[in-house]
């Protein structure tokens, strides 16, 4: 999951949690959106963790050490 999805479900979970006065049978939509809001923040810091640790491709390639030395002109 994405940040973007996340910052949706967090906004779709507060405003029913917080904005929405219906009543549905069988649902309680006041808890369905607090369930979603918590999902949203999760999946928002999860997002920054795994986002702020990635570093490419490659990158575990190019840090074992230098592939090339140049040791300077050969001997005669």
């Amino acid at each position: 999951m994405g940040l973007g999805v996340s910052i949706l479900l967090v906004a779709a979970g507060a405003i029913l949690a917080w904005a929405v006065n219906a009543d549905v049978s069988g649902v309680n939509i006041h808890t369905v959106g607090w369930i979603l809001l918590v999902v949203g923040i999760v999946g928002a810091v999860l997002s920054m963790i795994f986002w702020s640790t990635w570093a490419g491709p490659g990158y575990w390639s190019r840090r074992r050490g230098p592939g090339y030395v140049d040791e300077g002109p050969p001997p005669y």
